[in-house]
This record gives C-alpha cells, sequence and structure tokens, in this order.
C-alpha cells in the first residue's frame, strides 16, 4: 500500500491525499461505509459504487468469522470474490467486540475468550489467529487486535489495556509478516493507538505505534460516549504525533459535524453506522441539515429528499412518499435512506477534500458544521 499528499490546507491540519492499494485508488479524506457481515444493510453493491460512489468499505471479523464462516469464503476466494466488491476492503479485528460483548467476553494475555452472541458457543480470539483469519477474509487493510476500551474507565485500567493491546500489536506483526496473503495481492496491517481519554496514554500508544513503521495508523477507543470536545483534543494530540506520511484512520466516528473537526485535525478515513443505522430510524443527513422523516411537517413536502445533493434516489423520491413508506413500515423505507445518507457522507468527504486542495476548507468547514447540526 502507498500513500501519497496531494495537498495541505493552511489554515488547518487537513490534508488531500491518496491511497493506493490492490483493489484501486481510494481519494482522502474518506468515508468507509460499514458492511458488517458483508454486506452494507439494504444496499446493493452496484448503489456503493455507481450511486453513492463508495472508494472503500468495511467487513468485521468477529461477525465474518460466524457466518459465513472461514471456509466458506477461502472458497469463494475471499470476500471480494463472495460478496462482488471489487474496490478496497477494510476488516476490524474484533477490537471492538471486545468493547461491545463485554457481558460474555473474558480478557486475559493470551487472547479474548468471547461467547458467540448467535449461540452462546465458546471463541477464542488471539493476536495470530484474528492475523490468520483476517488473511483469509482477503481485506485489503487489516486492523491489529486490541482491546477498544469503554467510557469512562480510570486512568489504571487505561493504561494496562492500552500496554497489553501494544503486546498484542507486536504478536499480530510478527505473525503479519511471517505469513503470506493468501489470493494473490498485497494485504496491509494497521496498528491502533488506545490510552483512553488521558493525553499522556495517547502520547505513549501513538509514540509506541509510530515506532513500527506500518504503512497506515488507526486512532480507536474514541466515539464510545466522551464529550465531542474530548474527542477532538485527543485526536489532535494523536495526529500531531503519527507520522505525517501515512494516513491516519479515526475508528467508528462519526456525526457530520465530527468528521468535519477531525479532518481540520489531520485524520483522513472514517468509518461509522451511523448513517444506515439512523436511515433506518427515518433520520437523513441532507445538505441543508437534519431531517427527521418521520414529522408529520414532511407528510405533504413533496418536493425532492435532497435536490442539491444529486444522486438518483435523494432526486427522484419525494419527502412525502419516504415518509409514507417509514410509517407503513415497507422495506424500501430503509434502502432510500440508506442509499441517500451514504450518499451524503460521501459527498462530504469529497466536497472537504475539493476545498482542501482549492485552499477554503476552514472557512467551508465552519458554515457547514453549523448548517448541518440544524434540525430542520
Amino acid at each position: 500500500m502507498q500513500f501519497s499528499l496531494v495537498a495541505k490546507d493552511i489554515q488547518s491540519k487537513a490534508r488531500a491525499g491518496v491511497v493506493q492499494t490492490a483493489h484501486g485508488a481510494i481519494e482522502t479524506p474518506i468515508f468507509m461505509p460499514v458492511g458488517t457481515a458483508g454486506t452494507v444493510k439494504a444496499v446493493h453493491q452496484r448503489e456503493l459504487k455507481e450511486d453513492i460512489k463508495a472508494e472503500i468499505i468495511l467487513g468485521n471479523t468477529y461477525h465474518l468469522y460466524l457466518r459465513p464462516g472461514l471456509n466458506i469464503l477461502e472458497q469463494a476466494g475471499g470476500l471480494h470474490k463472495f460478496n462482488g466488491w471489487d474496490r478496497p476492503i477494510l476488516t476490524d479485528s474484533g477490537g471492538y467486540q471486545v468493547f461491545s460483548l463485554a457481558g460474555t467476553r473474558k480478557i486475559k494475555e493470551e487472547g479474548v475468550k468471547f461467547k458467540s452472541h448467535i449461540d452462546g458457543s465458546a471463541l477464542d480470539f488471539t493476536p495470530e489467529n484474528v492475523m490468520d483469519t483476517q488473511r483469509t477474509i482477503g481485506a485489503d487493510i487489516i486492523m491489529a487486535f486490541d482491546e477498544c476500551t469503554p467510557y469512562p474507565c480510570d486512568y489504571t485500567y487505561a493504561k494496562n489495556s492500552m500496554e497489553r493491546t501494544h503486546r498484542w500489536l507486536q504478536r499480530c506483526v510478527d505473525r503479519f509478516d511471517s505469513t503470506e496473503p493468501k489470493y494473490g495481492y498485497d494485504q496491509t496491517l494497521f496498528p491502533i493507538v488506545q490510552g483512553s481519554t488521558y493525553k499522556d496514554l495517547r502520547v505513549q500508544s501513538a509514540e509506541t505505534i509510530a515506532s513500527f513503521g506500518r504503512e497506515g495508523n488507526a486512532i480507536g477507543g474514541l466515539s464510545v460516549g466522551e464529550p465531542a470536545e474530548m474527542m477532538y483534543e485527543m485526536t489532535e494530540v494523536v495526529c500531531d504525533i503519527l507520522p505525517a506520511d501515512k494516513p491516519r484512520y479515526l475508528m467508528g466516528v462519526g456525526t457530520p459535524a465530527n468528521i468535519l473537526e477531525n479532518i481540520a485535525l489531520g485524520v483522513d478515513m472514517f468509518d461509522c453506522v451511523l448513517p444506515t443505522r439512523n436511515a433506518r430510524n427515518g433520520m437523513l443527513f441532507t445538505t441543508q441539515g437534519i431531517v427527521n422523516i418521520r414529522n408529520l411537517k414532511w407528510a405533504t413536502d413533496h418536493s425532492p429528499i435532497d435536490a442539491e445533493l444529486g444522486g438518483y434516489v435523494s432526486t427522484f423520491y419525494s419527502k412525502a412518499y419516504l415518509r409514507h413508506l417509514v410509517h407503513s413500515g415497507e422495506y424500501l423505507a430503509g434502502q432510500i435512506a440508506s442509499v441517500h445518507n451514504l450518499t451524503f457522507y460521501l459527498w462530504l468527504v469529497k466536497q472537504a477534500r475539493q476545498h482542501i486542495i482549492a485552499g477554503t476548507f476552514r472557512d467551508w468547514k465552519d458554515v457547514m458544521v453549523k448548517k448541518l447540526m440544524t434540525r430542520l
């Protein structure tokens, strides 16, 4: 994997770049739709490519390991062949599940013991077998196995967890570097910075992660309930340490405003379930602000969902029709809203990129953040 910087904003730390992978180029800053179980919920691959214009999507190691299972993925020739997506894929190692499945897991030095959320069966995840699993899934970018700490957590817990994450990283690197990809193309390992909301731990973790010299780096353990200002503070601390010639990936973030503010701090890559999850609940992100399509005020609004955004679903369907589908419980509602929200997110980062290159990012960002947080 190669990363090249195209432009830097003179009034902020925002950058525009290109990540080159075996499955194509990714123009940064970029938002990556989340396809946890091998699918971005309610969205066809054709829509992802042609309407949403996604350049990379995510899969999740824990979920794909359970279903469909590694044998089926390997028989297919990896996740790209299995789901028909011929652009880059990134896989989350399962570190987030260490956080989200806290009630059914035990963390030890060797790894993490889970109980499957499907049938309760016992699962053992170690840094080594997580590397092997992601090799088999066939992602272009694979994540180190870490613990995503909860918020709040006390200093001692955060420090111990971070240090274990660093030890696990060394084991991930050793295993990754001693194995080959299975499907004839290169794969890349990203380490993950942890340290909760403690500045000294974030500094220590960022310095440790940077010392491994991998092709890209990630920031984990944020957007887990902490105030937005605290997230921005920790992101800035870390971005100032992580090497400028490598892409920086902020995991699990976030709202449109979160994304713009973190781009301004030097982040290049984002993912979040928010656009699709909120879409299924009737919340739309638009170029004018936030729309709760369930509200009565949209019942007789026959204007397009978002004429300014463009794209098929956003200009073809009306607000009134989408509201009718939502209240009728029609599956099409979730499809339309999901495609719309993801189209908006990809539009947003592409606009950010254009303004970074033009040298107008900060002023544009300040206007857009206020606008996009407005509830219509």
